[in-house]
């Protein structure tokens, strides 16, 4: 510890550049949080923890939420984490046709909003849903979606891709002469799965099951558009400061939501990365899966046919929900919702686009950066920035929007109403994607490369600008291509510190769905994951020409 401080004395610009990052994260993502706490336990600078006390007393309009949230949290995880290890092993330790269309259609919902799942299934479930008339009209029955089937429902295939991308890198990883040996040995392939494939996946697993338990406790879109009369937190602590106007309450309720997911958080981030599955040492093996069995790979191959038509279905509803004319009256094609959504629309998809411009570059060089400093760099509070830069990945972002309205509402940093308050939230709720790509690229670099640098007589800025980002090139434009998208369909944050001058698309889409215009919200959903596949499709081709080019240089 005193030579890692030793050495930062000598090397003032790299000491300044730590304080400066230091600054940034108390600033914009520990103080935000303070003040949440802050407000909830005081009133008036009195100490009043109300709100706290009724929870503890059991009253029903507090305790009811968080049972709800964490039902589904529950519920979410472990139909996602099915859903998610169906589609991992049917992609990596299988030879079903299709592979590669399966593994696109898992991961597409990444790049929509969240809740365009919940407006689908209202259009096909909700009050007016062709599902729904077909079973009125033929069986008489009557179908609710909203409430917990609809929550369960959205939110399974809204972060199921989450789960999957994780599994997929562990089944992946898996070396096959393991499976391989265990069958020459004379099991089945089925105790095979569960003797030696499940157990090794089980870091995954746990992993995915945390994961999306996250992701479900701090979704905002899905429960505000489709919950019904089943209250869950989220919603609860925004209704309460834009409906009840009563700030205590909302940040109480925050706090409140606060505790599991930092649990689940914590505990997925350590335990999980601390277990040790290590099934191969020295040189991996070469040998590839056996054909699997018919029994084996055709029920298979039809669950996951019938997962993806049920994916695939959900989103076709929104296109074809865009070109009605009045979803549930009159179903004519119409071309009416895209002039509405180019036209009153335009200048809410070019506050986003402008906003998200700004930000993406911004956060894609600050993530890098605090990657470079937690990976290559020994200083004193190494791990505490490690931790306060992903603080904000087990955030809810609805308390980020809380924390950001009571932290910079007044002077001397007053940015309510600002666009400078959404870039902020975009920035430090969605770097963390951009560090953890960074560390995990520069693990691949060699750090002698660095030390070499700096041994020539180059500055950190320099060996930073002319070293570490080339090398880190690819992870830095897909850390911004993933920031882009998610600033594009963010909701839950920004929502609490959109203006008049400054609204966003996917407010707008919020907007349609509570005046019950769905079919001009279907619009504005096809608009959104069109602009963001453009985006991703874009930057992969600049990171595919970047490769390549470099390939050429370097025969």
């Amino acid at each position: 510890m005193r030579s890692a401080f030793r050495r930062l004395i000598h090397d003032p610009v790299l000491l300044g550049v730590i304080l400066v990052v230091f600054a940034l994260l108390a600033l914009f993502i520990v103080f935000p949080l303070v003040k949440v706490l802050q407000t909830s336990l005081f009133h008036k600078g009195t100490f009043e923890p109300k709100y706290f006390l009724y929870f503890f007393e059991g009253r029903p309009y507090l305790i009811r939420p968080l049972l709800n949230s964490l039902t589904v949290g529950v519920l979410v995880a472990l139909f996602g984490t099915a859903v998610a290890f169906v589609f991992a092993y049917a992609v990596t330790r299988t030879d079903i046709p299709g592979k590669t269309a399966f593994r696109w259609i898992a991961t597409f919902p990444i790049i929509s909003p969240p809740f365009v799942l919940a407006l689908s299934a209202i259009l096909l479930l909700g009050r007016n849903g062709l599902i729904t008339q077909l079973l009125q009209a033929r069986w008489g029955t009557s179908w609710s979606i909203y409430g917990l089937p609809g929550l369960v429902l959205t939110e399974t295939l809204a972060y199921f891709p989450l789960a999957f991308m994780t599994l997929e890198g562990v089944l992946a990883g898996i070396d096959p002469a393991l499976e391989e040996s265990a069958l020459d040995l004379g099991a089945s392939k089925l105790r095979t799965f569960f003797r030696v494939t499940l157990p090794l996946a089980t870091p995954g697993l746990a992993a995915a099951l945390l994961l999306v338990f996250i992701r479900s406790l701090e979704d905002f879109g899905n429960p505000i558009v489709i919950q019904g009369r089943y209250p869950v937190l989220t919603v609860q602590a925004y209704l309460a400061i834009t409906g009840m106007y009563n700030l205590p309450l909302g940040a109480t309720l925050s706090i409140v939501l606060l505790v599991p997911t930092l649990l689940a958080f914590v505990l997925q981030r350590y335990w999980v990365t601390r277990r040790s599955y290590v099934t191969v040492t020295g040189r991996p093996s070469t040998a590839g899966l056996r054909s699997t069995e018919p029994w084996v790979k055709w029920p298979l191959f039809a669950v996951v046919c019938l997962l993806s038509g049920i994916i695939l279905l959900f989103y076709a509803m929104v296109v074809y929900g865009a070109f009605t004319e009045l979803w549930g009256v009159n179903h004519a094609f119409t071309f009416e919702n895209f002039a509405y959504v180019f036209s009153t629309g335009a200048g809410y998809l070019m506050n986003t686009l402008k906003l998200a411009g700004v930000a993406t570059p911004i956060g894609g060089i600050l993530g890098i950066l605090i990657a470079y400093l937690v990976s290559r760099k020994r200083f004193p509070g190494r791990g505490a920035m490690d931790f306060l830069s992903m603080l904000n990945f087990a955030v809810p972002g609805i308390i980020v929007g809380i924390g950001y309205i009571l932290a910079f509402n007044t002077p001397p940093i007053q940015l309510t109403g600002t666009a400078a308050i959404i870039v902020l939230i975009f920035i430090f709720q969605r770097m963390p994607v951009g560090i953890r790509d960074g560390i995990a690229m520069l693990q691949q670099v060699d750090p002698t490369i660095d030390e070499a640098a700096s041994d020539l007589g180059a500055g950190f800025f320099r060996t930073f600008r002319r070293v570490t980002l080339p090398l880190v090139a690819p992870a830095f434009i897909s850390g911004m291509a993933y920031m882009f998208s998610a600033c594009i369909t963010s909701i839950s944050a920004v929502i609490m510190v959109v203006s008049a001058r400054w609204q966003l698309i996917t407010v707008a889409l919020l907007h349609e769905v509570d005046n019950a215009d769905l079919s001009q919200a279907a619009a504005y959903g096809v608009v959104i994951i069109l602009v963001v596949l453009g985006t991703i499709l874009l930057l992969d081709l600049v990171v595919g020409r970047m490769l390549l080019g470099r390939g050429r240089h370097g025969r």
